[in-house]
């Protein structure tokens, strides 16, 4: 295949997965909306409500490993398909449930875990294969369009979601979904997955190793990638530390400073409007030369966010003062979030072998969802039984020091050796002058 096809290929498939990501974010988050509206409206129980969200994240949890080593050993094309076509059936099972005997809690549990485990394999799948599926100098593109349309997904489910689910019946909600996921599912077989793969080929007679054998190797690959490592340590602990800015952000103007439900939605809408606005910015601007660097000052950055937002609790403003000052910090909060991430990501898409990328980003996944609840639950804790604003900025500056530490400069020549030559070059220039 020739150069300029496969080029016109990969722009192919750049358009292809975004609107195959966003057809699928939306239809998944217009159904969490819709399914949680109705749990909570039909039993009015918070524990219902909140089994439907250990349903979840448990299963995601537990099978990312699994989605990992499936990723890195069998075709990425098939899983992905196989998937998504998992996730149509799983909702023709529960519309077939609601029209035949009615919706039942064991059957939206049941439905909840299936969809959990598709996505996961799906999305643990669909990250490891973008480098197969456009080419380098498009991944930062690709990586900025996967996460606009997941963002452009959350500004608008909600108001789809109560939309539909106001004027439309649950079956034929559901056959909504249906049809959304199998429009993903004819969009997916159309792309090929082996473009730009530089996957090994399977030898035959070669003997295979096990699940167990698989995930060790991974863990083995990972720990020679001194850079990497540090990256999924930064990861990590951002995860556990935005815990508190989880809970604390909604505590805060709900119950500290009595915001009302509609400006309250307005501050958080405002964040999903900063993703999508720096994610189009960084799918038509040339790549970020130095990503490690721009994220540990992007990190930095959030941490000063995280520590603003219990600013209002120090100094006496008024509620439209508050209002305004929220919206522009979680606005500024959504475009650092896109500013660290993509570039971050971009890296590690260049820097993890193809045949190690499903095993790699199914630990990072499985680590950071078991650190995001626990974070959550300590945060929660805290936020009982000591002052919120020495919380935010006590997780703020650990934020800060931490990512300087572990982003040293050492680390980040490492990571970018082109940074000694420009520096060498500067300090030429400043001595011939």
């Amino acid at each position: 295949m020739s150069e300029a096809i496969m080029l016109k290929r990969a722009t192919y498939h750049l358009w292809t997965f975004t609107i195959s990501k966003l057809i699928s974010s939306f239809g998944a988050q217009v159904y969490a909306f819709a399914i949680s509206f109705y749990i909570l409206q039909i039993t009015g129980s918070a524990t219902n409500f909140a089994t439907n969200l250990i349903c979840s994240i448990l299963p995601r949890a537990i099978m990312a490993p699994f989605a990992g080593y499936v990723a890195d050993r069998y075709s990425r094309k098939t899983i992905v398909i196989g998937a998504q076509i998992a996730t149509t059936l799983a909702i023709g099972g529960l519309l077939t449930v609601s029209i035949v005997s009615g919706l039942s809690l064991i059957a939206i549990y049941t439905t909840t875990v299936i969809l959990s485990i598709t996505s996961t394999f799906s999305g643990v799948t669909f990250t490891s294969s973008i480098t197969g599926l456009v080419d380098e100098k498009r991944i930062q593109r690709a990586m900025s369009m996967n996460q606009m349309s997941i963002s452009f997904a959350a500004i608008a489910s909600p108001a789809v979601g109560g939309l539909l689910y106001g004027t439309v019946s649950m079956p034929v909600f559901l056959m909504i979904f249906m049809a959304a996921s199998i429009t993903a599912v004819i969009l997916e077989s159309t792309m090929n997955f082996k473009l730009f793969a530089k996957r090994k080929e399977v030898v035959e007679g070669e003997p295979k190793e096990s699940m167990l054998q698989s995930m060790k190797a991974g863990f083995s690959y990972l720990k020679l990638q001194s850079v990497l490592m540090t990256i999924i340590w930064i990861s990590l602990v951002i995860n556990f530390l935005f815990g508190a800015f989880q809970v604390g952000y909604s505590f805060i103007l709900i119950e500290k400073m009595k915001m009302g439900a509609a400006h309250f939605g307005i501050t958080e809408g405002a964040q999903a409007v900063g993703m999508v606005i720096m994610s189009i910015y960084l799918s038509v601007r040339k790549e970020l030369k130095y990503p490690l660097l721009v994220g540990k000052w992007g990190i930095v950055s959030m941490g000063i966010v995280m520590g603003a937002v219990a600013l209002p609790l120090l100094l006496k403003m008024p509620y439209n003062g508050i209002f305004a000052f929220y919206t522009i910090l979680m606005f500024s909060f959504g475009v650092l979030m896109i500013f660290v991430n993509t570039p971050m990501q971009v890296m590690m898409q260049k820097m993890i072998d193809d045949d190690y990328k499903g095993r790699v980003f199914s630990i990072l996944e499985t680590m950071a969802i078991a650190l995001m609840p626990l974070g959550m639950v300590l945060f929660g804790f805290l936020y009982d039984v000591l002052p919120a604003e020495w919380i935010l900025m006590t997780s703020s500056v650990v934020l800060i020091l931490v990512v300087l530490i572990m982003a040293r400069p050492s680390i980040v020549r490492k990571a970018h050796p082109e940074l000694d030559k420009t520096q060498a070059v500067k300090v030429e220039a400043v001595q011939e002058q």
